[in-house]
């Protein structure tokens, strides 16, 4: 189990990074010619090395996150 401790911390590391949403954008797949690259509200992030499942992994990993962290924290309260 998450302690409340774990858990601020993981909302403060999703607070610190860059807004989202953040979106994969493949070659070949979203876009006909350019690098594989995620989307921000800031800076695009480029990855070398990373599969097309790890780019989506990424990206929606700063939904998810934040959404989970959601989730639990409603969840804590409904104790």
């Amino acid at each position: 189990m998450l302690s409340d401790k774990e858990i601020s911390a993981i909302r403060e590391r999703a607070d610190k990074a860059t807004k989202g949403p953040w979106k994969a954008f493949i070659e070949g797949r979203d876009m006909q010619c350019g690098s594989d690259f995620i989307q921000t509200q800031g800076e695009d992030i480029e990855l070398i090395g990373a599969t097309e499942a790890d780019f989506d992994f990424i990206a929606n990993a700063r939904q998810d996150i934040v959404s989970l962290l959601d989730e639990i924290e409603r969840l804590k309260a409904d104790r």
